[in-house]
C-alpha cells in the first residue's frame, strides 16, 4: 500500500493557498461575542475583490432584491450580517479551486455539494437551537470539511485518481479507498490544511472527525448529517457515492430518519438554487 509520508502531506498543504488576511479576520470576528457588525463590514470592505464578488452575488435574480446594492453595509441591511459573512466565506473558498486537475476530480460539482452542506448544516443547527452567534460555525465547517479532497487532486492526483475509481466501482466509501491507496483520508488532511487556515480548534476537531462518529458532538453531527442529506438530494457531487446509514449515536439528536429528517426542513431547494447563483456569478 502506497502511502504519503508525513513531511510529504506536510509540504503538500503548505502549497494550497492561504485564506485571504481578510477572511482570516472574519472568522475570528464571528467566533468573537463583542465584535460589532460594523468592524465585520470594515473588514470585508477592506478588501475589493471580495466585495465585489459578495456584492455580485447579491445583486444576482437569485436575491431578486428591488434596488442594486451597492455596499457591503446596504447588503447586511437587506440580507442580514450572517449571510454576508457566510457569502465572505465562500468567496475564500472558491479562491481555492482549480478549475482542472490530474485527478478529473469535478470541482464545480464539488462545490455544489460543499455549499450546500454549509448551508443545510446551519439550518440543522438552528433546529437544534443553537445559538445564532454560534450557526456561522457550522456554516464554516460544512463548507470546508472536505476540502482534504482539493489537497488530494491537487497533489497526488495518480492515487486519488484510483480511490474514487474504486469507490465508485466498489460503492465504498471514499475515505476508505483513500487510506487504501495514500494511508490517509481526506479528513485527517483537512486537518492540516484548517490549522494552516486558522480555522478555530472546535472547527478544525470536527472536519477531522467529520467521518468519525463515535467523536459525536453537536457540531460533528450536523456535519454529517448535512453530507448525507445533500448527496441523497444529488446537490453537487464530491466523489463518495456512498449515503450512509445515521449511526446510532446521532439518531438521538434529531429523533428522525433521515427520510424524515429531509421532509421536516420543507423545501430544500432554494439552497442548491443559492449555492449556484454564488458559483455562477
Amino acid at each position: 500500500m502506497p502511502t504519503i509520508q508525513n513531511q510529504e502531506l506536510i509540504s503538500f498543504v503548505e502549497k494550497m493557498p492561504a485564506f485571504p488576511k481578510s477572511v482570516q479576520r472574519v472568522v475570528q470576528l464571528t467566533s468573537d461575542i463583542n465584535a460589532s457588525a460594523k468592524e465585520i463590514v470594515r473588514v470585508i470592505e477592506s478588501d475589493p475583490v471580495m466585495t465585489v464578488k459578495i456584492l455580485k452575488v447579491i445583486n444576482s435574480a437569485f436575491y431578486g432584491l428591488p434596488q442594486k446594492i451597492t455596499s457591503i453595509q446596504r447588503a447586511v441591511v437587506h440580507i442580514g450580517l450572517n449571510t454576508i459573512k457566510n457569502l465572505a466565506l465562500s468567496v475564500a473558498a472558491m479562491g481555492v479551486l482549480q478549475p482542472t486537475n490530474k485527478a478529473d476530480f469535478d470541482t464545480q460539482k464539488f462545490l455544489l455539494h460543499s455549499l450546500t452542506t454549509a448551508s443545510l448544516c446551519r439550518m440543522l443547527a438552528e433546529k437544534l437551537k443553537v445559538k445564532a452567534s454560534e450557526c456561522s460555525d457550522f456554516f464554516v465547517a460544512g463548507l470546508v470539511h472536505d476540502f482534504g479532497k482539493i489537497v488530494f487532486a491537487e497533489f497526488d492526483p495518480v492515487n486519488f485518481k484510483l480511490a474514487l475509481d474504486k469507490s465508485a466501482k466498489e460503492n465504498i466509501s471514499l475515505h476508505e479507498a483513500e487510506f487504501e491507496f495514500m494511508g490517509i483520508n481526506h479528513a485527517q488532511v483537512g486537518k492540516i490544511l484548517a490549522e494552516k487556515w486558522e480555522l478555530d480548534p472546535v472547527l478544525i476537531d470536527a472536519i477531522e472527525h467529520h467521518h468519525d462518529t463515535l467523536n459525536e458532538t453537536m457540531l460533528s453531527a450536523c456535519i454529517f448529517t448535512a453530507n448525507q442529506i445533500s448527496k441523497k438530494l444529488q446537490f453537487g457531487f464530491a466523489g463518495n457515492p456512498v449515503i450512509e446509514e445515521t449511526p446510532d449515536e446521532i439518531i438521538p439528536r434529531f429523533e428522525l430518519t433521515l427520510d424524515d429528517l429531509i421532509s421536516s426542513l420543507g423545501d430544500l431547494s432554494p439552497i442548491k438554487s443559492e449555492a449556484l447563483s454564488f458559483i455562477n456569478s
